[in-house]
C-alpha cells in the first residue's frame, strides 16, 4: 500500500464545500487564483510523504491497516519515538520554511494528544474520539480547528454576546446535535479536509453550557459556510515579486454554522464546561499541539537567521563588527528555541504509556518567543536598511531594455548580480515587511493566546516547590554554607 499523495489531497478538496471569497462562492479551491498555490504547497507535503527516499522518516505503518501514514499521527511510547517524530515534523516545516502555522501536523497533534488522555472523557465520547482518531490517521486527513469565539463585546462571556453570534448547542436527540453560530480563526480551512470545533477559552458552568462543544466535521458539511479573509496570494503578482505570499498564504476564515447537524460518533463534548477545558489540559493535547508549533517556529527562525546573514553578504557588510554582533544575537535567539525543543524532549515524561514533552519548558518557550519574534524582524530591517524598499516595481521592469539597463546600474552588490539582488530583497521584504509578513508578526504574537495566557501556563507548571524549598532552606539555617560551617 502507498501513502496519500498530493494528487489524492487535491482531489479530496473538490468536495463542494461552501467557501466564499469576494462575494462569490468558490467552485474549486485547487484552481482559484486566490488559493491554488497555497493548496499546491499543502499537497506537496503529502508528496514528500510518498517520496521513497523519505518514507522511513516521514511515515509509519498504521497499526490497523498497515498503510504508510504520516508520523504526525504517531503516539510515541519512548523518548526516541518522540525525537523521531520531531525529525519528521521538522522536515515538513523545512519545505515551507515554517510559514504554514496550521500545516496538517498541528491539529493532528491536538487530536493525538487527546487520544493519549482519552480516559478523562466519559465512555461514549472516549470511544468516539478513539474511532475518529483512527479514521483521520488511516485517511491521513488534513485537519484544521476553530476553537476561538468571534470578537464582539470582549467585556462579556459567550452567553453575553448577541444571539447566535457564538457557536452554541441548539438541539440534541438520539442521532446527534445541532449547532448554530460562528467560530474563528479556522486557519488553513481552505485546504483542510475536516475541522475540529471546540472552545479553548474558559466557560462558566451553568450560564455557558450551551457553548461547551467539541466535535469534528468535514469541510463540506451541510450548513457550514467558510468566509475567507483577503488572500495575500491573490495580491502576489509573481513568485519573483512575492516568493512567500505566492506559495504559503495558508489563509484564515470565519466559520458560520447554520443549524449544522453533527452525529454522536463525531461529538466529544456537548454541554459540559469542565470537560471542555479538561480535553486540552487534563490530556497531553495542549502540550502536544504547541510542541509542534515550537518545532515549526524553530525552523522558521533558522530561515530568518539565514536571511539575516544573506542580507549582510549581499550588502557587503558581513565584516562589520556591529553587523556580526547583530547576527550573533540573531543566531543565539534561533538556537535558544532549538535548545528548548531539545530540552522539552530530554526532560519529557510519561503520560500513561505515552512519552510527552515537558510542559513547563514548552510554555516558557512560548513566553520568550512571543517577546522576541518582533525583535528578530526588527534586526532584519536594521541589517537591510533601504535595500528592501528601493527595488523595481515588479518583474515586468526587466522586460524593458532601457529599464533593465538602469536596474543593472542601480542594483549593485559585491556578491550577486542585479537581478539576483532584486530577487533576494523581494524575498526579504516578503518575510519582513509585506502584508503577508505583517500577518505573520501578528500570528506569532497571538497564536498561543494573548501574552498573559502562556505566562499563566508558565506560572502554573513551574516547579515552585523546589524553588521555594531552597529559599526556605536558607531561612531555616539549613543552606549549604551553614551546613558546611557546621561540619
Amino acid at each position: 500500500m502507498t501513502p496519500k499523495t498530493g494528487r489524492d489531497h487535491l482531489e479530496s478538496l473538490r468536495d463542494g464545500r461552501a467557501l466564499f471569497y469576494r462575494g462569490e462562492r468558490v467552485a474549486d479551491v485547487t484552481a482559484h487564483p486566490a488559493f491554488r498555490q497555497a493548496v499546491a504547497t499543502a499537497a506537496g507535503l503529502y508528496d514528500l510523504n510518498a517520496d521513497p527516499t523519505l518514507c522511513g522518516l516521514l511515515t509509519y505503518e498504521s497499526p490497523d491497516t498497515g498503510r504508510p501514514v504520516s508520523r504526525m499521527w504517531q503516539l510515541p511510547e519512548s523518548r526516541e519515538a518522540l525525537v523521531g517524530r520531531r525529525a519528521a515534523l521538522e522536515r515538513w516545516a523545512e519545505s515551507h520554511c515554517g510559514f504554514l502555522g496550521r500545516s496538517p501536523d498541528h491539529v493532528a497533534s491536538c487530536i493525538s494528544g487527546m487520544v493519549m488522555g482519552a480516559e478523562v472523557f466519559e465512555e461514549r465520547a472516549a470511544g468516539a474520539l478513539r474511532d475518529y482518531y483512527r479514521y483521520a490517521r488511516d485517511n491521513d486527513l488534513y485537519l484544521t480547528y476553530a476553537i476561538i469565539n468571534p470578537q464582539a463585546d470582549r467585556g462579556q462571556g459567550a452567553a453575553g454576546q448577541a444571539e447566535d453570534l457564538v457557536l452554541r448547542l441548539v438541539e440534541q436527540d438520539a442521532s446527534g446535535i445541532t449547532v448554530r453560530g460562528a467560530k474563528m480563526l479556522a486557519t488553513s480551512a481552505i485546504m483542510a479536509n475536516e475541522v475540529f470545533v471546540s472552545c479553548i477559552q474558559p466557560l462558566q458552568a451553568g450560564a455557558e453550557e450551551a457553548f461547551a462543544l467539541s466535535f469534528a466535521i468535514p469541510m463540506n458539511q451541510p450548513g457550514l459556510k467558510i468566509l475567507s479573509r483577503k488572500s495575500y496570494e491573490a495580491e502576489a503578482p509573481s513568485g519573483f515579486d512575492n516568493p512567500l505570499a505566492s506559495r504559503f498564504d495558508e489563509n484564515d476564515a470565519v466559520l458560520w454554522f447554520e443549524d449544522v447537524r453533527v452525529p454522536w460518533e463525531r461529538v466529544f463534548v456537548a454541554g459540559d464546561t469542565t470537560m471542555c477545558a479538561r480535553q486540552f489540559h487534563a490530556t497531553p493535547a495542549h502540550v502536544y499541539q504547541n510542541y509542534q508549533s515550537q518545532v515549526r517556529l524553530m525552523v522558521k527562525l533558522r530561515f530568518l537567521a539565514g536571511l539575516g546573514r544573506r542580507i549582510a553578504e549581499v550588502n557587503g557588510t558581513l565584516g562589520f563588527p556591529q553587523v556580526r554582533e547583530a547576527l550573533g544575537q540573531l543566531a543565539a535567539e534561533a538556537a535558544m528555541v532549538e535548545g528548548m525543543v531539545a530540552g522539552m524532549e530530554a526532560k519529557g515524561s510519561f503520560h500513561g504509556r505515552y512519552f510527552i514533552p515537558d510542559r513547563h519548558l514548552l510554555y516558557a518557550t512560548q513566553v520568550l518567543t512571543q517577546q522576541f519574534y518582533g525583535k528578530v524582524i526588527s534586526t532584519l530591517r536594521e541589517l537591510a536598511g533601504g535595500g528592501m524598499i528601493m527595488l523595481p516595481s515588479g518583474l515586468e521592469d526587466f522586460a524593458d531594455p532601457e529599464l533593465r539597463a538602469i536596474i543593472s546600474r542601480t542594483q549593485r552588490s559585491p556578491v550577486v548580480g542585479p537581478e539576483e539582488r532584486v530577487r533576494f530583497f523581494r524575498l526579504a521584504w516578503d518575510a519582513v515587511g509585506s502584508e503577508f509578513a505583517s500577518r505573520h508578526a501578528q500570528y506569532e504574537l497571538f497564536y498561543a493566546g494573548a501574552p498573559f495566557v502562556p505566562k499563566g501556563h508558565s506560572f502554573r507548571t513551574y516547579d515552585w516547590a523546589r524553588a521555594a524549598g531552597m529559599v526556605e532552606g536558607m531561612l531555616s539555617g539549613e543552606g549549604p554554607e551553614v551546613r558546611a560551617a557546621a561540619e
